[in-house]
């Protein structure tokens, strides 16, 4: 097992950071290609990163980049690489998948490069891989084992009963879990979210991650998802699963939750669907009877689409520190101002710097890619230290947590 990266591996490393900016991408999708013929492989994947143009490539070929570029620091990295076990730990990936992925990242370092790949380059960025994965490995097994020692917690797949299904709007639906095993479960996070595998009739089994959104009881979770038009899962969810049947959950894992010991003002930004970690978040803050001032802000298109907007408002409306404010986009209508929600239009940074605590608070944010890319940046330049920016995304990152 490597403990320490040679300088020559790190000299060699560096030296490709050019030819993996050019080329990276085209690494990465030989390499899932390679990786992919294995079936027992490919089934752990969520396949529908895989299309959108590439998104986990594209992410994949930045991670491995991100990681050259960082050889000589790369404790830069160790936020990335808790993303990435976390995400591991929902898949249940094991050591014995690793080899594969070795495999077929070196395979296709050669592939691509040609003559550039010579013995040396193959043999430091094996080096560079196992050093990397040996971290994971670890830090893996760490989780694994705190989650199976946790009072209701367990490792690998466990069968859940559907004891309820709601529909929260015109496109979200609530999903109440128990374990069909009559056992409490573990307390979550508020903000972390499970990992489902489903059967789906002619079809490998299908992998998808769905965040929690009520707050820890220690006997059962609620997801809320969205109906997507094109997604294989949330269709299948929305259109196929119903009250009473069963599902093979993963134990909670990531990254992105309330800190433990959270005494600073907070706001929970989101937008659309984001709003799933934000109301576990809000109800767990509520049920804990903490007094420092909260600010749910939410943005949706309309009231067709906005969901737990009458939850939110009853958790919020006797509790002198919380504070709402809903934006449409678009309101329908039928939507009321001052009922439905409070502001025409879209959330902004200034609106935030003069409505929030924006100088003393912890943000809290969740939503589609653009909604991140305005506020992430936003904020930070806005004053807020990076350190009080908490952020969770859809689908495969732009950095590390990729790989």
């Amino acid at each position: 097992m490597t403990q320490v990266l040679t300088e020559t591996t790190k000299a060699i490393v560096r030296a490709t950071v050019p030819a993996l900016a050019e080329c990276g991408t085209e690494i990465t999708a030989a390499m899932y290609k390679r990786l992919f013929e294995n079936a027992e492989v490919r089934e752990l994947f969520n396949q529908s990163n895989q299309g959108e143009g590439g998104r986990q490539t594209k992410a994949l070929a930045q991670a491995i980049l991100a990681y050259a570029q960082n050889i000589d620091n790369l404790p830069a990295l160790t936020g990335a690489v808790e993303r990435i076990a976390q995400k591991h730990v929902g898949l249940h990936i094991q050591p014995d998948h690793y080899p594969h992925v070795a495999t077929a990242l070196l395979g296709a370092i050669g592939e691509v490069l040609g003559e550039a790949a010579t013995q040396d380059v193959l043999s430091a960025w094996g080096e560079a891989f196992w050093f990397l994965a040996n971290i994971l490995i670890g830090r893996e097994q760490q989780i694994y084992d705190d989650l199976e020692s946790s009072e209701g917690g367990w490792n690998g797949w466990r069968r859940f009963a559907v004891v309820s299904k709601r529909r929260e709007s015109d496109i979200i639906t609530s999903f109440v879990l128990r374990p069909v095993d009559g056992r409490a479960v573990v307390r979550h996070r508020p903000g972390q979210y499970l990992t489902f595998r489903f059967d789906i009739p002619g079809l490998p089994p299908q992998h998808r991650n769905y965040t929690i959104s009520s707050a820890p009881n220690g006997e059962s979770y609620r997801i809320s998802v969205k109906r997507e038009t094109h997604g294989l899962v949330s269709r299948f969810l929305h259109d196929q699963i119903q009250q009473g049947a069963v599902i093979e959950v993963a134990p909670p894992t990531g990254d992105f939750h309330l800190q433990p010991g959270q005494d600073r003002p907070v706001v929970l930004l989101s937008g659309g669907v984001g709003l799933t970690p934000m109301v576990s978040m809000l109800e767990t803050i509520a049920n804990r009877g903490h007094d420092f001032p909260v600010h749910y802000v939410h943005g949706a298109e309309n009231g067709r689409v906005h969901a737990m907007g009458s939850h939110v408002r009853d958790i919020a409306k006797d509790r002198k520190s919380f504070r709402t404010a809903i934006f449409y986009g678009n309101p329908h209508e039928r939507d009321e101002r001052g009922i439905h929600f409070d502001h025409d239009g879209y959330i902004t940074v200034d609106w935030l710097a003069e409505n929030t605590p924006i100088t003393e608070a912890d943000f809290y944010l969740c939503g589609p890619r653009p909604f991140l890319a305005v506020f992430v940046s936003g904020l930070a330049k806005a004053g807020v230290p990076q350190d009080r920016i908490h952020y969770e995304f859809f689908g495969p990152a732009d950095e590390l947590e990729a790989a």
